[in-house]
């Protein structure tokens, strides 16, 4: 297994695994040729989850993906791992850029390409989520950011599990989905109720009215003017209250491995995960 990075891979996660790293970026082409040469399969998987302006989204996930494409010239099967948010490329920047992506390595590869929209992905060592799992562990009431919101959910083990079955298939020219097996989704009041569940406390759900949470990612738009990177900008906003995060059965291939973590199991798994990093209190 050869791989990309910026540096030496010293992560606990790679204890087992001594892959062949190409120290690089997206911007080496070089790197990237040495990366994909002789390959057969190419996992692209990296992107730009925050960004200060649609530039800088589209200049990793757009331009990035171009290079890759360019790189893996041989008949080598790619699979990108974009993100369920490109299926509505008009909510942000960051989801017209993975739409983008998507389709900048369509017009190069063609039937040559697997494109995995991946839904929220949570579990050890994911940073987005902490802090949702950090105020259940405090807050007597949690907020609802949307009544009528439903989110599809993965544990990034089950997500890996079938990445990995799909470039073992070679399921090519197809757009596949992931996740944990409830195309339904989730209500906003399920997962923090989980989430608390996780943390060992009951807690009280409270809804958020949208004007306040679009009026803290206008704040939080001006920050970025002043050299932040906040996540929770308007169009994270935007992302957060769209009502349909759900997936159809056929969105999903046959054949994949089973989740075998369910929300419960697999928020207290996170949880025991964060607390023994530090991450949380016990």
């Amino acid at each position: 297994m050869r791989v990309l990075s910026r540096r030496d891979l010293v992560e606990p996660f790679w204890h087992d695994v001594a892959p062949d790293v190409v120290i690089g970026s997206l911007e080496d082409d070089a790197a990237l040729v040495r990366l994909c040469a002789g390959a057969e399969v190419v996992v692209h998987a990296a992107g730009l989850v925050k960004a200060r302006s649609r530039a800088a989204f589209e200049a990793v996930n757009i331009a990035g993906a171009r290079r890759l494409a360019t790189a893996a010239n041989n008949d080598a099967h790619v699979l990108l791992i974009s993100s369920l948010s490109a299926r509505e490329p008009e909510l942000s920047h960051y989801s017209a850029s993975k739409r983008g992506g998507e389709d900048a390595l369509a017009q190069r590869l063609g039937q040559r390409l697997t494109i995995v929209r991946p839904c929220a992905i949570y579990g050890p060592g994911d940073r987005e989520l902490l802090p949702v799992f950090q105020a259940a562990s405090i807050l007597p009431v949690l907020p609802l950011l949307s009544a009528l919101g439903r989110v599809t959910m993965i544990h990034v083990e089950d997500a890996a599990r079938q990445i990995s079955a799909l470039a073992a298939r070679s399921p090519r020219g197809q757009t596949i989905s992931l996740c944990d097996g409830r195309f339904g989704g989730y209500t906003w009041r399920e997962l923090m109720v989980e989430a608390a569940r996780a943390s060992g406390r009951t807690v009280i759900c409270a809804p958020v009215p949208p004007f306040l949470l679009k009026a803290i990612g206008i704040t939080n738009d001006f920050m970025a003017v002043l050299g932040a990177t906040p996540m929770l900008s308007s169009a994270k906003v935007r992302e957060l209250l769209h009502p349909d995060w759900c997936l159809s059965e056929s969105e999903g291939p046959a054949g994949l491995p089973a989740a075998r973590y369910s929300l419960q199991a697999g928020f207290a798994e996170t949880v025991r995960w964060y607390r023994a990093a530090g991450w949380m209190k016990h």
